[in-house]
């Protein structure tokens, strides 16, 4: 098949060279110059495990091509399929003007029957708004919901090896068009109503947050009573019925999809009339969180005015440069805002957290660099490196506080190391004074 992936980001360029690598005709189109030109040439913008190696052989088996221009990408589609963003308004809805515009663009362009399938995340029932607009401007035009479920920092994998697509139309042959261009994953295929599947997109992503903020909620109390939230959670994962992921207690979730759903779903149950509990207490939990470890430090340090405060890890994920609701950023804001000095170390989003602080923070080149004659240590992100550092490092540190908002570390191998260590949901180690 001839297909067009309206996008670039995520979702559109994993999306696209997954199709090519299954022998479709892909092209992709984005208006974003410099990125379409880096991608020309198999340079791939975003930080994502293997995407760099499936875009040059897509290139290079002539599969898969870039484009900024519309006309090259609508000459001749089967397929279009639409993964633009929708970001949140400030009142938490989402914003559907980049959709609105892609399609505006296809009624415009195309000439033939065409299918358009739509991969971004959109409120219940917009799938039948833009039907309705093609209808109305391109009688060509059919439209399909087809939600993504790809997490980043394994969205290769999760495009090449789905645990289901998910196809939403009401329209025989559209669902037969979209279940061919699949085939060859050879991937379990659920096919529904086009409102339905906009809905699993949201659901399931919201049962995720909701998952995450259940675990921290009960680590909090955790700390209050006494227990250990890692046996806590040993004794719950043999149930078969809650399973074992997204079971990691920390400082709450980040990213461009769950903050986002959990406001965008929030928003259209209060639009429609009905509050949804669960996820108004998910948003409420994950915003408190971010800021767990600044309260438990504030315990510890008087005054943070004039101190030198390390921070490892600032994406917002292992396996992404992704900063999008990182707990990182609004932390080191309140750091610089307090007057403290600090220094980050990540091992592959520091370029991007430039372009946020410039020259207000120090960016360091190792994690011994960052810790080294500090006052205490913030984690945010539990990269391998950092999980998995020889914990002498701590060492360096002026004053060994560290604070870790991703349990990285053993409390055994903690109290051996001999420094004190703040984790969300486990006992607090206290450095021995003894030497």
């Amino acid at each position: 098949m001839n297909i067009t992936v309206i996008g670039a980001g995520y979702v559109g360029l994993v999306t696209a060279t997954a199709l090519a690598k299954i022998g479709h005709q892909v092209i992709c189109l984005d208006r974003d110059k410099k990125k379409i030109g880096m991608l020309k040439v198999g340079r791939v913008p975003i930080f994502e495990p293997d995407l760099e190696t499936l875009v040059e052989q897509g290139i290079t088996a002539g599969c898969l091509r870039f484009t900024t221009n519309g006309k090259e990408a609508f000459l001749s589609p089967d397929i279009i399929l639409l993964a633009v963003g929708t970001p949140e308004n400030a009142d938490g809805s989402a914003n559907l003007s980049a959709i609105l515009g892609a399609c505006q663009e296809i009624a415009e362009s195309v000439r033939s029957r065409v299918i358009v399938g739509v991969k971004s995340t959109v409120p219940v029932g917009t799938n039948d708004k833009i039907e309705a607009f093609f209808e109305a401007q391109n009688s060509l035009v059919e439209v399909v919901s087809n939600p993504e479920f790809l997490s980043q920092g394994t969205a290769v994998r999760d495009t090449l090896h789905a645990k289901r697509i998910v196809i939403g139309t009401e329209s025989e042959y559209a669902m037969a068009r979209m279940m061919e261009m699949y085939a060859p994953f050879q991937q379990p295929m659920v096919t529904m109503t086009r409102r339905s599947a906009e809905m699993v997109k949201y659901a399931s992503n919201d049962f995720l947050a909701l998952k995450i903020s259940f675990i921290n909620d009960i680590a909090n109390l955790c700390e209050c009573v006494g227990a250990d939230i890692d046996e806590v959670v040993a004794g719950m994962k043999f149930d078969e019925r809650i399973g074992q992921q997204f079971l990691s207690p920390g400082i709450g979730y980040g990213g461009s999809c769950f903050p986002k759903d959990t406001k965008a779903l929030h928003w259209l149950a209060e639009e429609s009339g009905y509050t949804l509990r669960t996820i108004q207490a998910a948003i409420q939990v994950n915003e408190k969180q971010k800021f767990k470890l600044i309260q438990a430090a504030r315990k510890d340090i008087a005054q943070l005015a004039g101190k030198k405060i390390a921070v490892l890890g600032l994406a917002f994920k292992p396996g992404t440069d992704d900063l999008r609701e990182a707990p990182a950023l609004p932390n080191i804001q309140y750091l610089l805002d307090s007057g403290a000095e600090v220094s980050v170390y990540d091992p592959v989003a520091t370029e991007n957290v430039a372009l946020i602080f410039g020259k207000a923070i120090h960016y360091s080149k190792s994690i011994a660099e960052c810790l080294t004659d500090v006052d205490a240590c913030f984690i945010f992100t539990e990269w391998a490196e950092i999980c998995e550092m020889d914990l002498a490092l701590f060492k360096l540190m002026k004053d060994q506080n560290v604070y870790d908002g991703r349990n990285c570390f053993d409390l055994v191998d903690v109290e051996r190391a001999d420094f004190n260590y703040y984790s969300i949901g486990r006992k607090k180690i206290q450095r021995s004074r003894v030497r």
